[in-house]
């Protein structure tokens, strides 16, 4: 079962939301916030993990943080 979306997170995603629906922000601007997320998420595909990594793609499965985002699974090592 998945964790519910706490209060923080809702408002957030409200407040995003909201400013695109007005225009106040476009889709470069959400691409942008997307890209910048990835960053403090340090995503990464399975296969790009494993292969800088040294591990095999089970492996990663296995022993790694995985979150399917858009049909593409990654990894995310951000502790």
């Amino acid at each position: 079962m998945e964790n519910p979306i706490n209060i923080n997170t809702q408002k957030l995603i409200n407040f995003v939301s909201a400013k695109f629906e007005s225009g106040e922000l476009d889709n470069n601007s959400l691409v942008e916030l997307f890209k910048s997320i990835g960053c403090y998420l340090n995503l990464e595909t399975i296969p790009n993990y494993a292969k800088r990594n040294n591990m095999s793609y089970e492996g990663v499965k296995r022993f790694r943080r995985i979150e399917e985002i858009f049909k593409v699974k990654f990894v995310i090592e951000n502790d």
